[in-house]
């Protein structure tokens, strides 16, 4: 099989109709819009569906840029979320994911990928370009929340942080583990 190139840009205001078609009616996955991490647990249910559409729209257009969308030819298919840590509320309420230390990092929490594109390596594409833009950013710790997969066919609604095996051929090492499946594991960004 021939092997398929992407590109990737970050989610500005001037892709947000290839969000929209990307994440379609069901906004990714059940109304999330991927508002999971950046709502209470209680704001996230309230506004599920197109509720969190308007608010994933509004920090694209004030410029946040929350992610990147990779492309294949002029097609949105993949999504990866980040920002600085303390952005995300459901991050800094969980026991299992709290801090490491107080050292400033850059939180990779989620993704998406349109089903025929899964299974291709996309996913440790989409951490290299994500890493590459927190570089842009200035960041210099990223940090991530993958899970460790309980059997061979984990549904792929199980996996939206990322797996644990795509984090660790992308160079990240185990910073803690409070969770048997659950790792925080860190890179470094070097400049």
């Amino acid at each position: 099989m021939k092997e398929q190139k992407f590109r990737f840009l970050p989610a500005s205001e001037d892709k947000w109709k290839d969000v929209e078609s990307l994440f379609g009616e069901n906004g990714a996955c059940g109304g999330c819009w991927c508002m999971s991490w950046l709502l209470s647990a209680a704001e996230f249910n309230t506004n599920k569906g197109a509720g969190n559409k308007r608010k994933l729209r509004k920090l694209i257009t004030e410029g946040v840029e929350p992610g990147i969308i990779a492309y294949s030819g002029e097609t949105p298919v993949a999504w990866c979320a980040f920002g600085k840590r303390e952005t995300y509320k459901r991050l800094l309420a969980s026991r299992t994911l709290k801090p490491v230390d107080d050292r400033e990092v850059y939180s990779i929490v989620c993704f998406y990928i349109k089903k025929e594109f899964r299974n291709r390596g996309l996913s440790g594409e989409l951490i290299k370009a994500a890493i590459k833009e927190i570089k842009k950013r200035k960041g210099k710790i990223v940090e991530a929340y993958p899970v460790i997969p309980y059997s061979d066919n984990m549904p792929a609604a199980f996996a939206w942080t990322g797996i644990h095996s795509a984090y660790v051929k992308a160079g990240f090492t185990e910073a803690a583990r409070r969770s048997n499946s659950r790792p925080v594991m860190r890179k470094s960004v070097n400049r």
